[in-house]
């Protein structure tokens, strides 16, 4: 059995979802990478058989919270609010959090060593809370990952630099001062007219299309609106194809269906972007033509 096997075996025996990434980076070697994440040993075996594939393990339908500590890059500088004695990384500046806050530095959970040093911290995920992806929150060279994000498991190599579990305990519940600090921040409703598209020259089929997938994105329930608005691009992607709609109007229709999700913390635009895209990449290989 070869090493990635092991590894990608190994995080399923946890219950963590995976999924392949290309060899020695850590970009998705699929699309909708979070939907096909699984614990199936009989699909790991096939998929890491096939090839030197890096582990990625699905944060979202794995039930974790990922605090990814990153090492500065070469030549790059503190801003200003973190350059305090003894700063010099994503762990010191989640020790001086930690500090503020009057808790314990959160060691102890299952940790990995990433190939550039910086550390993963896993825990798992608080009930009846879907947390998101979020960038320098908690502070400089501090990301967490959650629903709609996923992290390069143990085992992996990236640029030829292998990631370790140093501490290979079980996840421990995500600290309560940091659910508060991870907590989505609810933005103002803004009440707009949804974006309308000129129907003069469109079929009745078209526009019942696009009211029906624009109304699942705005209507989908926690836990499963990534994946509508996925599918949703893909079925108007394979009208894109088809020549019956254009890529900017079903971009600005899915974005503005989108928005209150946006706005509620379920997902930044850029994630929303990124699923649209790979829907309508999707469904471009899948052309349907409806008549005028």
């Amino acid at each position: 059995m070869n090493d990635l096997l092991t590894a990608a075996l190994t995080a399923a025996s946890h219950g963590w979802h995976v999924f392949p990434l290309v060899p020695d980076g850590k970009r998705p070697a699929v699309e909708d990478w979070e939907h096909r994440a699984t614990t199936d040993t009989a699909r790991i075996e096939r998929c890491w058989s096939a090839g030197p594939y890096g582990v990625g393990i699905a944060c979202g339908p794995s039930g974790l919270v990922v605090i990814d500590l990153d090492q500065p890059k070469p030549g790059q500088t503190a801003p200003e609010a973190w350059r305090k004695p003894g700063v010099t990384c994503g762990a010191d500046v989640l020790a001086d959090r930690a500090d503020v806050a009057g808790e314990c530095y959160p060691w102890d959970t299952h940790t990995v060593l990433t190939g550039r040093g910086g550390e993963h911290l896993y825990f798992a995920a608080p009930a009846g809370i879907e947390l998101r992806n979020t960038q320098a929150r908690l502070g400089w060279l501090i990301d967490t990952r959650a629903h709609g994000g996923y992290v390069v498991g143990a085992g992996s190599v990236v640029s030829g630099r292998r990631y370790r579990a140093v501490y290979g305990i079980g996840p421990a519940r995500l600290p309560q001062w940091l659910t508060e600090a991870l907590k989505p921040t609810p933005a103002p409703v803004q009440q707009s007219a949804p974006v309308q598209l000129e129907t003069g020259r469109r079929s009745g089929y078209l526009d019942a299309a696009i009211r029906a997938e624009t109304h699942r994105v705005r209507a989908a329930c926690e836990g499963q609106r990534n994946h509508v608005l996925y599918t949703a691009a893909v079925a108007l992607g394979q009208l894109v194809a088809g020549g019956s709609l254009t890529e900017p109007d079903v971009r600005a229709v899915l974005a503005d269906a989108a928005s209150a999700q946006i706005a509620s913390g379920a997902y930044t635009a850029w994630e929303a972007d990124k699923t649209i895209s790979s829907g309508l990449r999707a469904g471009a290989k899948r052309p349907r033509q409806v008549a005028a």
